[in-house]
């Protein structure tokens, strides 16, 4: 799973061929899912069946536990297991914190980080830790709050109740974050109210080659040689948090055919959109993403080459774009399958002929499912503007996201009725003040590719591209802006939140153009939420209706980034008359190893190899159900106690946004067996065993 951003897992495809990958989808979403499919909400986990199925004991009192353990952080997720805010994931959910305390002297990335005393425990900027500490279904107030309206109106109104919502149960509370959360594509809402920790301090991450080996070719694969875990730990008042629900360290190999758990936060899943809905994504969307992903991703290549300091700065944009670009290509072709797309035909024929077979029912929701299909045509004409001007503005470039947050605030704090307090501009301050490296070779391929893609496909002749570019080439600008914003500077993005739109543009270069820019983008956002976004949700949620009236409770929402359950066991696959064992072994890393890059173990492995136990199983598979934002999760014995930490899907995940497969989908796990061999003769950290409670 390392999107950091959201990586993804299921089931592979026929039309994975091209990899020479081939098994059909066999999910069937509306009706009684398969065993050990699911990501379940902790408040309709099945715990009867998994009991009856596994001869555990699982109870209320054993979900709320792990449900006060586990932890979600920016864009992954992890666990407490000590009881001073000791916090496990992965180390591709700590890389670019490890990078932005790097220098170019001290390249953490490279050789690890590693401390002996909490002191040496440093902040990671912009990181934070919630733990889901109640659940309230809102659903009647949210749906209440958009009957009768349309457009824009309905999106407001939904907007205003969420919020309210949000504000009540939060009170001002500054240690709480509160999030209404939609299910079932529209027909559920909840409250999750959060304890959040917004101090979170780096502790261990090892050498990027230790925790990546294998790098891109062995992205998606299994076997795996890989110590893709770090620890962070959560502060409150200067002091290690205290954190008497966490998860027992156990530092033993899980057995095959043990039973496991996956607590966390799986980012988002598609396996209740439509025909229609897929229809537009295959056609649309990821051919786009595709072709410019595979662009940015050759040129920051080509520049990651120019010298060691652009190699060092561009690892974790490189890291993340290549991942998320086989996320792409495993949803395409997954979409491309003939017998993927019957079997979804099939299945929404099914749904509607019960509905049709249901006078009341039929009557009461109407036919979204045509209504799914208008929006498709409105959406080819706008999705251009609305991905170039607004979805993708700026390509990526961190300076661009922080000036069109500064600009859109200072819009909002001028605008006629303005209710933004005083409070909430000096935490905004705060927050885009903040100190962080910036690239500016990163930063000016990412304006510069933006730039020169919004002009090639909304073309020269387009006004919002007249707006943006002026007489200057993309190249030209972007090299212009980069070079004189002064949106480096913290200080003076601090005192940009108190400046009015006009000032904005007369002060910085890259604030002009972004100031420029809005208008159009937000045209095309609200074009899109008027004829996309809020039929899209109004049909979505009567079809979720439907979906529960035919077949009930038993079924789990798509993945929305909230805390999920997942339960399956370690266990190998076979294909295609080959058997892939569930373990591989420390001592394995060894005979993998090449010496040349990807394949080149970390010097600290090397100089551990006569020390290091080599049956210590590294890492091992599971039955688990995860996605992208599973990242980081804990994985977890019918005890309670943490086992390891998933950090992937095997190459027959590639299409699991869309469906599961329990014949070949597996969880990659490491193991805290790998993790404990490692603190003790790899980095020597006697200090954080302890803390873990092994001797």
């Amino acid at each position: 799973m390392k999107l950091r951003s959201l990586r993804l897992a299921a089931t592979v495809t026929a039309s994975l061929a091209a990899l020479g990958l081939g098994a059909a989808l066999t999910f069937a979403p509306g009706t009684p899912v398969q065993a050990e499919e699911g990501m379940w909400t902790f408040d309709n986990f099945p715990i009867d069946k998994v009991n009856a199925q596994y001869g555990t004991n699982i109870d209320q009192a054993w979900l709320d536990r792990v449900r006060l353990a586990s932890v979600r952080l920016q864009g992954c997720s992890a666990s407490f297991v000590s009881d001073e805010g000791l916090i496990l994931t992965n180390h591709h959910c700590v890389v670019s914190c490890v990078q932005e305390l790097s220098t170019a002297e001290n390249d953490y990335v490279q050789k690890g980080w590693t401390t002996a005393n909490r002191e040496e425990e440093k902040t990671c900027p912009g990181q934070t830790a919630d733990v889901l500490m109640e659940i309230v279904d809102v659903t009647d107030r949210v749906l209440a709050a958009g009957a009768g309206l349309s457009g824009q109106a309905f999106s407001q109104a939904r907007t205003a109740e969420i919020q309210a919502i949000q504000r009540e149960a939060c009170a001002g509370d500054e240690k709480l974050n509160c999030q209404v959360i939609s299910f079932y594509r529209g027909g559920q809402y909840a409250l999750y109210k959060f304890r959040r920790y917004d101090d979170v301090r780096l502790v261990f991450a090892p050498e990027f080659q230790a925790a990546f080996f294998g790098g891109d070719p062995d992205n998606f694969n299994f076997p795996r040689y890989a110590l893709d875990a770090g620890f962070l730990r959560a502060y409150e008042d200067g002091k290690p948090a205290v954190t008497p629900n966490h998860l027992t360290w156990n530092p033993n190999a899980p057995r095959e055919g043990e039973v496991t758990f996956v607590s966390g936060n799986p980012g988002s899943t598609q396996r209740l959109l439509t025909v229609a809905q897929l229809e537009r994504l295959r056609d649309q969307q990821l051919p786009l993403q595709l072709i410019q992903g595979s662009e940015l991703r050759g040129r920051l290549l080509n520049y990651s080459m120019t010298d060691e300091e652009a190699k060092r700065v561009s690892v974790d944009t490189i890291f993340g774009l290549e991942n998320s670009f086989k996320v792409w290509f495993g949803q395409q072709q997954a979409l491309l399958d003939p017998a993927f797309m019957a079997t979804k035909r099939e299945e929404e024929a099914e749904l509607r002929a019960a509905v049709a077979a249901d006078p009341a029912l039929a009557q009461s929701i109407g036919d979204p499912w045509a209504e799914l299909e208008a929006v498709n045509v409105a959406a080819r004409d706008l999705f251009l503007p609305y991905y170039q001007l607004e979805a993708r503005a700026g390509g990526g470039s961190t300076l661009y996201a922080i000036g069109r947050a500064i600009a859109r605030a200072g819009i909002a704090r001028t605008a006629p009725g303005s209710t933004i307090s005083e409070a909430q501009l000096a935490g905004f301050a705060d927050r885009v003040g903040a100190e962080m490296p910036i690239y500016e070779g990163i930063e000016e391929i990412q304006l510069t590719f933006w730039l020169s893609k919004t002009r090639e496909y909304l073309t020269v002749d387009s006004p919002a591209v007249k707006a943006l570019l002026g007489k200057e080439s993309p190249e030209a600008l972007a090299e212009r802006l980069i070079a004189n914003t002064r949106l480096t500077d913290p200080e003076f993005r601090r005192q940009a939140v108190m400046m009015t739109p006009e000032e904005l543009a007369a002060a910085d270069p890259l604030l002009a153009l972004i100031i420029a820019n809005n208008d159009m983008a937000q045209a095309a956002a609200a074009a899109w939420e008027e004829q996309v976004t809020v039929p899209t949700a109004q049909a979505a949620e009567r079809i979720a209706q439907a979906r529960f009236a035919v077949y009930g409770t038993n079924q789990y929402p798509d993945a929305t980034f909230s805390l999920r359950l997942s339960y399956g066991q370690v266990k190998g696959w076979s294909y295609r008359g080959v058997d892939i064992p569930p373990f591989t072994y420390m001592g394995g890393l060894f005979d993998r190893a090449t010496g040349s890059e990807p394949f080149n173990a970390a010097p600290r492995f090397l100089a551990a190899r006569d020390r290091i136990d080599p049956n210590t199983v590294y890492d091992f598979v599971s039955t688990n159900d995860i996605i992208g934002g599973n990242s980081g999760s804990p994985v977890i014995n019918a005890r309670g106690e943490v086992i390891g930490a998933a950090f992937d899907g095997n190459i027959h995940s590639l299409g699991g946004s869309f469906g599961y497969d329990g014949n070949l989908n597996r969880t990659v796990t490491v193991s805290t067996a790998a993790i404990t061999e490692a603190l003790r003769v790899v980095y020597n950290q006697p200090a954080l065993l302890r803390e873990l409670g092994v001797s």
